[in-house]
Order: structure tokens, then C-alpha cells, then sequence
């Protein structure tokens, strides 16, 4: 692309899930998949006419219903927010494909994210405002929703200028009107316009350093754990949280003097 700019835009989507999954719909789901019929009757009855009591000292309450989905403590949200999640993301794909609207869409538990990749700022909003359309009347079938304080959009770009893009406005669909941001935290890394990643570097060794001081508390010279305890206590405990996201960054030919800079203060 040359000395062109290039954009690319995301959108992420939070869906709340978890006290919305509807016990009709989820068995239908796993039939649709292939599941074997067990586990189909396992989750329908998992997810219908549960019950629960509370307990304080001697008091001991009546039963009361608490069908009201999967909490997301549950072990079991990863894997049936996948499965509720998939004919959605199936369908979108299938509409935007249709429509000939360039977008891709991935999803974490219930972190969806839409990218559209695009020289023009303009178009691409375009896309994923169809797309966040799209998602919303599909959710919205389901019995879902969107988190609208927890939905952001940025922008990656090679521009060498000024970068100020304009905002992603979704309030004629009832959606917010989305300012982007300096920067973007998406599963604990942090990403800036031109992925240097040097927002990233910055905050985890600050957050090793407090890590490191709250150490001293362990013990000293005297007494508490010795400095071989404090030494396998760093590289269990600290480093691991300085060195996250570390092949995101450090790859063959990537600029990294910052952040190996950054490192060593740490040290």
C-alpha cells in the first residue's frame, strides 16, 4: 500500500448473556448442532424449574424459582454462550454476504467483535454500522442485548499526519453515538492506532512494580520468607504479568527498544 494510509475499524459488541439465555431455545440449539440427544435433555434440564433457599443462621427461607439463565460465575457460560451465540454470528455472516458488505466477525464468550478493513474511514463506518444493525435485530430475536456502555469502536491506521477519525454514530438504530478512542484494551491488550504496543508495555510493568512492593510485606531479613522464596515468588508471580501479550509484540523485525527499555527498569 505504499505511503497510502490504511484503516482498519472495530467495533466491539458486548452481549448480555447471562441471565438472558432462554431455556426453550438453547435445546433447539444443540439439536441444530448434532449433539448427541443426552446432552440436549441434560441442558434443558439444567437451565428450567431450578430452586433455591437462603440461609441465615437458623432462618432457612422458602423455595423460590430462579430460572434466570446461566450466571457468569458458571463454568458452563463459555461453552453454551458458544453455542447460543453461533446461529447468530452464522446468520450475520450469511446477511452481510448477501449484502456484499465486507466484514468480519469473531467472538469471545461474549466479546463480539466486527472488522471491517477499508482506505476510507467513511466506508468503513458504513460497513459496521449495517452490520451492528444487523446483529442488533438478530440478538434482539434471541431474547439478547447489547451493552451499549461497553461497546466501543478504534481505528488502526499508517497515516504519519494527524489522525482524528470521526465518530460511529448509531443512535437512528438505537445504538450509541461511539467516539473512538487514544486507545483500546481487548482481552487484556492494549492496542494504540499504529500497534506499537508501547501503551501496552507501559502498563504492565507498572502494575508488576506494585505487585513488587506489596512483596516486601512477606517478609524481611529477619523473618518472613527468605530470598529464594521472594526470587521463585517474582518469576511465578511478576514476571508472567510483565511478559503478557509478549509475542504480540516482539516478533522477527518489530521495533522493540522501547519496550525491552521498559523491561529493564522493571528489573
Amino acid at each position: 500500500m505504499g505511503q497510502k494510509s490504511c484503516h482498519k475499524h472495530l467495533s466491539i459488541q458486548h452481549c448480555s448473556i447471562f441471565s438472558l439465555l432462554e431455556p426453550s431455545t438453547s435445546p433447539l440449539i444443540l439439536d441444530k448442532a448434532g449433539l448427541n440427544q443426552k446432552i440436549s435433555n441434560f441442558f434443558k434440564n439444567y437451565l428450567v424449574r431450578r430452586k433455591t433457599n437462603y440461609c441465615w443462621n437458623d432462618f432457612v427461607s422458602s423455595s423460590s424459582n430462579i430460572n434466570v439463565g446461566v450466571g457468569q460465575e458458571s463454568a458452563l457460560l463459555p461453552i453454551l454462550s458458544a453455542l447460543y451465540l453461533s446461529p447468530v454470528f452464522h446468520s450475520s455472516e450469511k446477511h452481510l454476504k448477501f449484502l456484499k458488505i465486507s466484514i468480519s466477525i469473531i467472538s469471545f464468550v461474549n466479546d463480539g467483535l466486527s472488522i471491517s478493513q477499508n482506505k476510507s474511514i467513511s466506508h468503513s463506518n458504513a460497513n459496521l454500522f449495517c452490520s451492528y444493525n444487523i446483529i442488533l435485530s438478530l440478538l434482539s430475536k434471541y431474547g439478547l442485548i447489547i451493552e451499549q456502555g461497553k461497546t466501543d469502536v478504534f481505528h488502526f491506521s499508517r497515516s504519519q499526519g494527524i489522525f482524528n477519525p470521526p465518530p460511529l454514530d448509531l443512535s437512528s438504530i438505537g445504538g450509541p453515538s461511539l467516539l473512538p478512542k487514544e486507545t483500546w484494551r481487548y482481552l487484556g491488550f492494549i492496542f494504540n492506532h499504529k500497534l506499537t504496543f508501547r501503551s501496552h508495555i507501559d502498563f504492565y510493568p507498572n502494575k508488576v512494580i506494585s505487585t513488587i512492593k506489596c512483596m516486601k510485606l512477606l517478609g524481611n531479613s529477619t523473618r518472613g520468607i527468605n530470598p529464594l522464596q521472594k526470587r521463585k515468588l517474582y518469576r511465578c508471580c511478576a514476571l508472567p504479568i510483565a511478559l503478557y501479550g509478549l509475542p504480540v509484540w516482539n516478533y522477527n523485525k518489530a521495533p522493540t527498544y522501547y519496550h525491552l527499555n521498559i523491561l529493564r527498569k522493571m528489573q
